[in-house]
């Protein structure tokens, strides 16, 4: 996937565990995000610490912080088969 927004336009990533459970988040620079998150850095998510290969399978730039929070909320109310149907929306 392409680096979406360096100047501070937000974007939503979702990202699929070698566990295939799916991992939401927001981020300025969704690169950079996924390679903290792959790298098991002190930056990464707790959740996705161990549950590696990970991969990310979607990301969409939203706008501001906000938008991007409300956007995060609205997918992680999602189900996972619903979240997949999004993905495969995309493609």
């Amino acid at each position: 996937m392409s680096s979406y927004s360096q100047s501070g336009t937000w974007s939503v990533y979702i990202i699929r565990c070698a566990d295939s459970t799916l991992y939401t988040g927001i981020s300025t620079n969704v690169t950079r995000r996924f390679e903290e998150h792959a790298s098991s850095s002190p930056r990464s998510a707790k959740y996705l610490r161990g549950r590696a290969p990970l991969e990310l399978i979607y990301t969409k730039e939203i706008g501001t912080q906000s938008e991007a929070t409300i956007e995060e909320r609205r997918i992680k109310a999602l189900t996972k088969a619903q979240k997949l149907n999004l993905i495969v929306e995309l493609t």
